[in-house]
């Protein structure tokens, strides 16, 4: 070790020296001093030449010192290979037990399984209107996927809804099929429903079914009471006609 060391200490002054010849000669040359008019003396080729020396001397010291890596041992690697136990643990964090959240306010169910470490969360309307869930604490529960139990954090968490003064359903209405060459049978569907089935190309007219003579703006709070073309019918790019009464009222 001694020998090593001596070696070592050898080697850093032969650097040193060396990088202490390579500065120019005029690095090393004292200089007149210029006196400025308010009387300050300034060195400015000795204070230029002591600079470069500091210079020279740390990137010799840093040439010469010895590698080390992240943990500090010479020559070891600085990364490590995570523990069985890490693993486990880390296993472990990713999921989660998600609680049953039916028949709780749809906002309370969304901030119950966040606490539960549940982020992915959305929501559609049970009885299959297509209505926005635009104030959460209007809402409740009918349904929730995957069900209440142990989950996979990063699982999306669909909560089916229905507003508060409504009944859930036995079962979710499922979401609207989009129409494949022919007209599907609309009848007692929101027009909303209808309008996504159909797609954005397809040109829609919608009109009160009722002697009303009402304007349609919210198209999910309004039921299909006739169509032009029939179900069953090809749809070949024809314009599309509706008459609509809204929901809980009678269609003529």
């Amino acid at each position: 070790m001694r020998d090593t060391n001596h070696s070592f200490a050898s080697q850093n002054r032969h650097t040193i020296h060396n990088a202490l010849r390579s500065l120019p000669i005029w690095a090393t040359m004292t200089t007149r001093t210029r006196t400025r008019p308010e009387g300050n003396t300034v060195h400015r080729t000795a204070r230029h030449a002591a600079a470069l020396a500091a210079t020279a001397l740390t990137l010799a010291l840093a040439a010469c010192s010895p590698a080390t890596t992240g943990n500090g041992s010479n020559g070891s690697k600085g990364d490590r290979t995570p523990t069985p136990a890490t693993s486990t643990a880390a296993a472990a964090a990713a999921t989660a037990a998600l609680p049953n959240l039916v028949g709780t306010g749809l906002q309370t169910a969304q901030d119950t399984a966040q606490a539960a470490g549940f982020y992915h969360l959305v929501s559609h309307d049970s009885l299959g209107r297509a209505r926005h869930q635009i104030l959460d604490r209007d809402w409740k529960v009918c349904s929730q996927t995957p069900a209440a139990g142990q989950h996979d954090t990063s699982a999306t968490v669909d909560l089916g809804a229905v507003k508060l003064a409504e009944s859930c359903p036995a079962k979710d209405a499922s979401a609207p099929a989009k129409a494949a060459g022919t007209m599907p049978d609309f009848k007692g569907k929101s027009l909303a429903v209808a309008r996504t089935a159909l797609g954005t190309s397809t040109s829609i007219t919608t009109k009160d079914a009722s002697s009303n003579g009402r304007m349609i703006l919210v198209e999910s709070n309004w039921q299909v009471c006739a169509q032009t073309p029939a179900a069953g019918a090809k749809l070949t790019g024809q314009p599309v006609v509706f008459t609509a009464v809204k929901f809980g009222e009678t269609c003529p």
